[in-house]
């Protein structure tokens, strides 16, 4: 499974993303994707995401299976179980 999290850097809520990320990968062990919806736009077209940050959860064959939109971030065991 890949696990992505799309936001843009240097805004009010990327500290707050990116202290999540870190505690991720110190909790786990495990690096989460990130992207620019700048730099990726037909990735964000194809997966309708329009508000950020986003976290996807995409399975072998691109398929959305579990998705987290906004401020409200989930919790690290909710995506590690997409992990293991």
């Amino acid at each position: 499974m890949r696990v992505v999290c799309i936001y843009r850097d240097n805004q009010d809520y990327s500290r707050m993303v990116d202290e999540w990320l870190e505690n991720v990968r110190r909790q786990t062990g495990r690096e989460i994707e990130t992207m620019d919806p700048d730099e990726n736009t037909g990735f964000c077209e194809a997966y309708d995401v329009v508000e950020y940050p986003t976290i996807l959860v995409l399975g072998s064959r691109g398929e959305v299976r579990a998705s987290w939109r906004g401020l409200k971030l989930p919790l690290i065991n909710e995506v590690l179980y997409y992990l293991i």
